[in-house]
């Protein structure tokens, strides 16, 4: 239980963007503050660079690189349903990288656990939506300059017909049931603006960049929801 424990600490910490104190790793594993301490001194003992600052908490060192851990019956699941998701509503652009995703982890498995992961009886069901397939064809370029701060040039049809032609700061992209929304900061409005991917005409990089501006990120929209 210690051992599968310490694991679940080590990939905890991994995934944490900030320190995380002893309280919150204690109610997160159902142990005593005091089982966290003598946890976090045994995974230091055998290497592991974990920081602990007072009245912080503790927090990976910055760049270290951890091997693959092994995966349990339901992160297996989650992965797989995920990955299949994707694939099923053809991902937005994503369906060929949720493939290659799918072998890189059963590749990490041992030969039991990747046919096992393999035929997990885990499905999403595919559907051939038109909204999906026109999503597909901005998915790409939109994450891309999402990842480079690109500043796009776009044409977009609006529900009610009006086409409008936009230059935009592509922030963010969201999954909803029915449709892909790019979140973006409007030179032309001078605020946020949200457009179905489908609903998009036509996009183009400008070859300008934009900054992280206080008030136009990405969080900044998110605060305001």
């Amino acid at each position: 239980m210690k051992t599968l424990r310490l694991f679940a600490l080590m990939d905890h910490l991994r995934a944490a963007r900030r320190p995380v104190s002893a309280e919150a790793l204690a109610a997160r594993f159902a142990v005593s503050p005091r089982t966290i301490y003598r946890d976090i001194a045994s995974l230091q003992s055998i290497g592991a660079p974990i920081r602990g600052e007072s009245g912080v908490g503790y927090q990976l060192e910055q760049g270290y690189f951890l091997p693959p851990l092994q995966f349990d019956a339901e992160e297996l699941e989650a992965i797989m349903l995920g990955m299949r998701h994707l694939i099923a509503r053809q991902g937005g652009g994503l369906r060929d990288a949720a493939e290659r995703v799918t072998g890189k982890v059963a590749a990490a498995l041992g030969s039991e656990a990747r046919e096992q992961f393999r035929n997990l009886n885990i499905l999403a069901v595919p559907r051939q939506r038109e909204e999906d397939l026109l999503a597909d064809k901005w998915g790409g370029l939109a994450r891309q300059a999402i990842r480079t701060r690109s500043v796009l040039d776009l044409v977009y049809l609006s529900l009610d017909g009006r086409e409008s032609r936009r230059c935009v700061h592509p922030l963010g992209l969201t999954l909803f049931d029915e449709v892909w929304l790019l979140t973006a900061w409007c030179e032309t409005a001078e605020d946020f603006r949200n457009f179905r991917l489908d609903r998009i005409k036509a996009m183009g990089e400008t070859g300008a960049r934009f900054r992280q501006v206080p008030k136009q990120r990405f969080q900044d929209y998110l605060a305001r929801l």
